[in-house]
């Protein structure tokens, strides 16, 4: 009978050119970033004619002390910027999914997800005015404050997402078995929810250490990071050295996200 019959699923491939576009898109978006990982590996002086194959612009960049202190300002904002994000979004994310959903909680997490949906150059401008309000002149200090904030909502989703797959029963068996509730958070809880956190914590330090835009309008003097001092280089043209300081910087993000999303899915398997 024809109302047994299994119901249509839709297929874009019924769509004639659909995988063509889908194609010449991911062209347009990768394609200038294979160029300039190739070219990093140029042995030519200039950055987009090719000759050889070479290694001498990572040495060159190695060598170059002002973006190694670039690079470790960034290393250390980063780093603090993730670890302060990832324990105010576990804070967060724990007490919004072990409370009763209502319309405060509700609206709690539009307010952390904030930052994710206000265009970059308003964050930054509000930042910026708001230091300048107040008065505030950290040097480096200024720059954590605001990668903070902004990485919030990146180190909250995996950790919100692992909190809504975890068993509540291994909780409630605990505190069952006389278990405090600092007890049940500690040795039950946070371990369960450790892929969630690291995952959590790998994706804001990535956000930190690639942010330029609230980077720029927020640093002051002796903060310069490594996308500061990249874009500060290309302002004389590009050259093969600031090729292979994006491919390292592209590189350690790759590494990154993929671990996040590897140690996020290895958690909900065992979960």
């Amino acid at each position: 009978m024809s109302f047994l019959r299994r119901p249509a699923v839709f297929s874009a491939n019924h769509f004639r050119g659909f995988g063509a576009i889908t194609g010449a898109f991911y062209l347009y978006l990768y394609a200038p970033i294979v160029a300039l990982v190739v070219l990093s590996f140029n042995g030519s002086s200039s950055a987009t004619v090719w000759k050889s194959f070479s290694l001498q612009w990572y040495a060159v960049v190695f060598q170059n002390a002002a973006l190694r202190d670039a690079a470790q300002n960034s290393l250390v904002i980063a780093l603090t910027a993730a670890s302060l994000s990832t324990v105010l979004a576990t804070m967060a994310a724990l007490a919004i999914a072990r409370r009763q959903r209502t319309r405060t909680t509700a609206m709690s997490e539009r307010l952390i997800m904030l930052p994710l949906v206000l265009p970059e150059i308003v964050v930054g401008v509000a930042t910026l005015g708001f230091f300048s309000a107040i008065g505030l002149s950290l040097g480096a200090g200024n720059l954590i404050i605001a990668h903070t904030v902004f990485c919030i909502p990146f180190a909250y989703l995996p950790i919100r997402a692992r909190l809504q797959g975890m068993d509540t029963r291994l909780e409630q068996a605990a505190m069952d078995l006389y278990a405090r509730e600092w007890a049940t958070l500690r040795y039950v809880t946070l371990p369960l929810l450790m892929p969630g956190i690291v995952s959590g914590l790998m994706l804001a330090f990535v956000v930190s250490l690639d942010n330029f835009i609230i980077s720029v309008l927020v640093a002051q003097a002796g903060s310069t990071t490594l996308p500061i001092f990249i874009f500060s280089l290309m302002r004389m043209g590009v050259t093969p050295d600031v090729n292979a300081a994006s491919t390292i910087i592209l590189a350690v993000s790759v590494a990154l996200v993929v671990a996040a999303h590897m140690i996020g899915k290895g958690g909900r398997k065992h979960s």
